[in-house]
């Protein structure tokens, strides 16, 4: 995987693990929310059937409260008053009370009268629940609650069904009345169904928020890394030429100094040596003279050949240090232009790095020969100087300044890039009374403590 790749994988891989993460949260958490709610109406609906079938039981208790207090045990006429009075309080299609006695026998049942007079002790529902021996149960037990299947009048169909039975215990009866709960259940499923709908409109409702945003992110970055590597292949492009440029402008000016000047010195010495030859072989007075005049001329030419080597690496710069290089450079600058050219060191801690001190240098160079060629000065001042353990470098002259606003030329660009590759500033103030240059380097060109400590 490329580099464009990773940083494109490592600016979409979280935002996607993220909108996944915070789309099953949401989905889990609406449907906590949901199930609970769901949960609690369903609770709340059971409560109130226990409610109504319990008071619906006590109004039928009350009904025959007054006969069955002044029957006898074996009262049979009270029995059959009771019955009669306990069919006939039925309730909607499904609403009826039904009476057992403790063996299991059916007394009342005005749904399903062909249980009338059996017994259904060992009855069971789908569930294997024995439901009239439970209910039984239950009523000796003080009464109470029960929840089991049964057939549902109205439909046919088998039902939950929850019945409330209290004891007649005189008679040994067992007297109830139940609510059928499929329409509770019912209304859950329906809650349920809703539920998820939400639940889906939801985790829609996200994945449409959130695969657009992941898509505009894609392409954002995608742009953004296409037109970054289009201005970075500019800029490199930019940069080759500009070292072409440099180094045939290097190599012409080389070419032109070894052509005008070391060639044409060389060619006259072979001249003099020459005409000194002849005048030697005739005997000639005058030879030494032209011997002499050949081996200055021989000096002029190592004399230029040393200028030449000086501008391309000065060796004083790596033997003694940048003040040193640049006092020479300074002497070589006065007596080649006639500028009045002054240095001052003194304030200089010297702790660069070679590459730092390197770079000053040609900032140094690169400003001599914009002074000596553009500015018509007569006098230049160079400051080298450390202030919070960081480099600082000025080179003023009072020449006639240059107009910034037409942009830098390619000396000016050379000094910047320079500066900027140590993360350093260069500073140009220009105007009618001369120029000034400011070269600042960051603690981070110094040498190490040790390697300080060891230069000292």
């Amino acid at each position: 995987m490329t580099l464009r790749h990773q940083i494109i994988a490592l600016a979409i891989v979280p935002l996607v693990i993220s909108i996944l993460a915070i789309t099953a949260f949401i989905t889990w958490q609406s449907a906590n929310l949901a199930k609970n709610s769901i949960d609690t109406f369903e609770q709340n609906m059971l409560k109130t059937k226990e409610a109504e079938i319990l008071n619906l039981t006590n109004l039928a208790l009350s009904a025959i409260q007054t006969i069955y207090d002044k029957a006898g045990a074996d009262d049979e006429a009270a029995k059959q008053q009771v019955a009669a009075i306990l069919t006939s309080l039925d309730y909607g299609k499904d609403g009826y009370f039904f009476v057992y006695d403790y063996d299991g026998n059916n007394i009342v049942h005005p749904r399903q009268s062909f249980r009338h007079g059996q017994n259904w002790l060992y009855l069971t529902d789908p569930d294997g629940d024995k439901v009239i021996a439970e209910l039984i149960a239950t009523a000796k037990a003080g009464g109470g609650l029960h929840q089991y299947k049964w057939q549902k009048p109205s439909t046919g169909q088998i039902a939950d069904k929850l019945s409330f039975v209290a004891s007649l215990d005189k008679w040994h009866w067992v007297v109830g009345t139940g609510v059928y709960l499929d329409d509770v259940f019912a209304q859950s499923a329906a809650a349920n169904k809703v539920m998820r709908a939400n639940i889906k409109r939801t985790f829609v409702i996200v994945a449409l928020i959130a695969v657009p945003s992941v898509l505009v992110v894609f392409t954002t970055c995608m742009l953004l890394t296409f037109h970054e590597r289009r201005m970075a292949d500019s800029r490199l492009k930019e940069l080759t030429q500009r070292v072409i440029d440099t180094q045939e402008e290097e190599r012409t000016r080389l070419a032109r100094e070894l052509h005008d000047g070391i060639s044409q010195t060389l060619l006259g010495v072979r001249y003099a040596m020459d005409l000194a030859g002849r005048k030697v072989r005739t005997n000639v007075d005058e030879a030494a003279l032209t011997i002499d005049r050949g081996v200055d001329a021989l000096n002029g030419a190592i004399k230029e050949i040393r200028l030449l080597s000086h501008d391309l690496r000065p060796r004083v710069l790596d033997d003694l240090g940048l003040t040193a290089a640049l006092e020479a450079l300074c002497h070589h600058f006065a007596e080649r232009t006639g500028i009045e050219t002054k240095i001052d060191a003194s304030g200089f801690a010297g702790t660069l790095k070679a590459e730092a001190s390197t770079a000053l240098y040609r900032v140094a160079q690169e400003a001599f020969n914009n002074v000596e060629r553009h500015s018509g000065a007569s006098k230049l001042s160079v400051k080298l100087w450390s202030d919070g353990g960081r480099a600082r470098m000025t080179i003023s002259d009072n020449g006639t300044g240059f107009d910034g606003a037409g942009g830098s030329g390619l000396g000016q660009r050379n000094m910047q890039e320079r500066m900027a590759h140590f993360r350093g500033l260069l500073l140009i103030n220009s105007s009618e009374a001369g120029t000034t240059l400011t070269a600042m380097m960051p603690r981070s060109a110094n040498l190490p403590a040790g390697k300080q400590a060891e230069a000292a």
